[in-house]
């Protein structure tokens, strides 16, 4: 079980990322990544943040690939 606290650390961490470390991050995440666990508040955080950033475009997708 994750603490509140952790999760808040966890929030703060997701701040700080830019629109392509998320989109890296969405695409190459190995699956039952912290950040997209549906039992957790923080996929929807994670989503929220990303989209307000632009979420996916063709630019930044070429840019990071699909080679993880």
């Amino acid at each position: 079980m994750i603490t509140d606290e952790r999760i808040e650390q966890h929030k703060k961490n997701i701040d700080k990322l830019s629109q392509e470390e998320m989109a890296s991050l969405w695409r190459f995440a190995p699956s039952g990544h912290i950040y997209f666990r549906s039992d957790l508040p923080l996929s929807d955080y994670f989503k929220e943040r990303f989209n307000k950033l632009g979420g996916f475009n063709p630019e930044i997708s070429k840019k990071i690939g699909w080679e993880g």
